[in-house]
């Protein structure tokens, strides 16, 4: 009998690629949805979150100063935005460059529409959204418009509930993107309810890895 889904290729019966479910264990971290890179709403790219044990930081600065960056202005291209700022003077996307988790080294500091992914998957609590963000063309499906206060709701994925071992933070500080809003801000987003705005650049704020698998 014929595996579904599976295809035959020089006699060998190829079974296909697992269904991934949002959180799952994937990729040296967790399963947090798909990007188009293109912004037309096909995917290529799985998007991957580092564990909160060994790729997340509660309290990095994403400049030592307040002056403008050159290449990190991109709000879907995190791996050039990062590895434009792999240095001292950029303290968040440093941590993320230097991280070697599950056998890969691959990790940045996700832009401003992967982290909201993140955010729309993800989300820890059953707290309203703010409804001015959220429109995501880079999303898969591909967002126009903003949340509503219910849409999206709290993540499945039991783990990235508030509590849970993985779960994004909802008190205090943002998480850092790696996108530059203005020469002395850049983007970061609330995990309490999705509210993405600029901070000061020397402010400290959390940030957490991500990593990308070609589809």
């Amino acid at each position: 009998m014929a595996l579904i889904g599976a295809t035959i290729k020089g006699g060998t019966i190829t079974s296909p690629p697992p269904v991934l479910n949002i959180g799952d264990a994937y990729g040296g971290g967790f399963y947090a949805g798909q990007i188009s890179t293109a912004g037309n709403g096909v995917a290529d790219y799985n998007l991957v979150v580092a564990p909160v044990a060994s790729g997340q930081n509660d309290s990095k600065a994403w400049k030592t100063s307040n002056t403008s960056t050159a290449g990190t202005s991109s709000a879907i291209d995190g791996p050039t935005n990062s590895s434009n700022m792999n240095d001292a003077s950029h303290p968040a996307a440093q941590f993320c460059e230097g991280l070697s988790i599950g056998g890969y080294s691959d990790w940045y500091m996700p832009a401003k529409n992967e982290l909201e992914v993140c955010y729309y998957n993800l989300k820890p609590t059953t707290t309203s959204n703010n409804t001015s963000t959220g429109t995501n063309t880079n999303a898969v499906p591909s967002r126009g418009s903003n949340y509503t206060s219910g849409t999206p709701a709290q993540t499945s994925a039991t783990d990235f509930k508030s509590g849970g071992a993985e779960a994004f933070m909802t008190a205090g500080f943002a998480y850092w993107s790696s996108t530059e809003s203005s020469y002395n801000v850049a983007w970061g987003q609330l995990f309490s309810n999705g509210l993405q705005f600029s901070y000061l650049k020397t402010t400290n704020r959390r940030v957490r890895a991500v990593r990308r698998v070609a589809i």
